[in-house]
């Protein structure tokens, strides 16, 4: 396995400046790009790279020549929001990326599933989360049968045309944000649809995390290492559904943490383990989303955690056969 960084929380630095920030990270030998959507495109011409073999191979040469490979492509959005414009937007950045990943021979592109609305005539989307009253039920149909399987079983050939994997991050307000879901839609969508697995989003939801690891197995594409830290007394009193903004930190019922800081070491271990365990032999890509902490030392703090478990290679069989 090795160790990357999903780079947009540099988007005030160029660059150079982020790959030689990478280079002072303990471990880290890959960066996740992003290419559109809510992330942004600070540091990738995507329409000037499309157009420009040249162009794209010089990037993919700056990027290799600083000791770094790119994991993925990132371009999370919501191609299935009831507003075609913004729906047509999050589409183009999707299938741009997946051309791109082609050329620059990037083997996964990460986005979300998306969530549509409850109806035709909806302008805003519709995350269901139970199933009654019953047109609860009857809309989360709806959103699966006539806009989320029809959309990404398109979706999930382009890719395989273009030699490309697509990892859904399973993310609560998304239709796909736990692990039966991101089957569920991977089984409609075909075996090139899988799964960003970022355990932050399911500490929160109740999930074992090796647990969702061993069931969704081969279906990991890519992985993100970002932790959440749960408030016991907010969680006792409210729940773990919570609305309030990130920024009313004390109030919330869990917060997104740097890895480490809301689970300890033996978490983690669990977590590289039962990822080995399954086979998976990628990139576990320092996602930053820390409130609490500031971008650099956050970073810092996640490789060098990461380091002493991810960079531990185990053998290739044990040493008394």
């Amino acid at each position: 396995m090795k160790l990357g960084v999903f780079t947009p929380v540099f988007g005030n630095r160029t660059l150079d400046q982020v790959l030689k920030k990478m280079r002072s990270l303990p471990g880290v030998s890959a960066i996740e790009l992003a290419t559109g959507g809510w992330p942004g495109s600070a540091h990738v011409d995507v329409n000037g790279l499309l157009v420009n073999p040249h162009k794209a191979e010089e990037f993919l040469s700056q990027i290799r020549d600083s000791g770094l490979t790119i994991s993925s492509l990132s371009c999370h959005g919501n191609p299935l929001h009831p507003n075609k414009a913004l729906a047509q937007e999050y589409d183009d950045a999707f299938r741009k990326s997946v051309r791109l990943a082609q050329m620059l021979k990037v083997q996964v592109v990460v986005t979300f599933s998306g969530c549509p609305g409850d109806s035709d005539q909806s302008m805003c989307p519709n995350w269901i989360t139970c199933p009654w009253p019953p047109e609860f039920l009857e809309t989360l149909e709806w959103q699966w049968d006539k806009r989320v399987l029809p959309y990404w079983e398109e979706a999930g050939k382009f890719a395989a045309d273009h030699g490309v994997k697509v990892a859904i991050e399973a993310h609560p307000g998304f239709v796909v944000y736990n692990t039966e879901t991101a089957l569920k839609l991977r089984a409609a969508a075909g075996k090139n649809v899988g799964v960003n697995f970022d355990p932050s989003h399911l500490f929160w939801q109740g999930v074992d995390i090796p647990v969702a690891i061993r069931a969704l197995g081969n279906s990991i594409f890519h992985v993100h290492a970002k932790d959440s830290a749960l408030d016991r007394q907010n969680i006792a009193c409210n729940g773990v559904l919570d609305a309030k903004t990130y920024r009313q930190m004390a109030e919330r019922s869990w917060l997104f943490r740097t890895v480490g800081w809301g689970h300890g070491e033996l978490v983690w271990k669990e977590i590289v383990s039962a990822l080995r365990m399954v086979g998976y032999d990628y990139v576990i890509s320092i996602e930053h989303e820390d409130a609490l902490a500031s971008v650099d030392e956050g970073l810092e703090s996640a490789a060098k955690f990461l380091s002493e478990i991810v960079l531990k290679e185990p053998p290739t069989e044990p040493w008394w056969t």
